[in-house]
């Protein structure tokens, strides 16, 4: 069975994001584009509707930790 995850997995959503675009820097990445890529991981069965600011912070600071132990 595929791993599945929604909004509330910053976490596994930053390893996801680092391992698909490890080129990015996690800070410039607007938060528009950050619920698009998001919400295009393979797993992801978040509402896309239910997003907000404090969650895409969460998702952008767990991103940048995994950017930052890739260096």
């Amino acid at each position: 069975m595929a791993l599945e995850f929604d909004w509330m997995d910053s976490e596994e959503i930053g390893i996801q994001l680092q391992e698909k675009y490890p080129e990015i820097e996690p800070y410039s990445v607007r938060f528009t584009d950050l619920h698009k890529y998001v919400t295009g991981l393979p797993g992801f069965v978040g509402d896309p509707a239910k997003s907000n600011e404090g969650i895409l912070e969460a998702i952008q600071a767990a991103w940048n930790e995994e950017y930052e132990d890739a260096k």
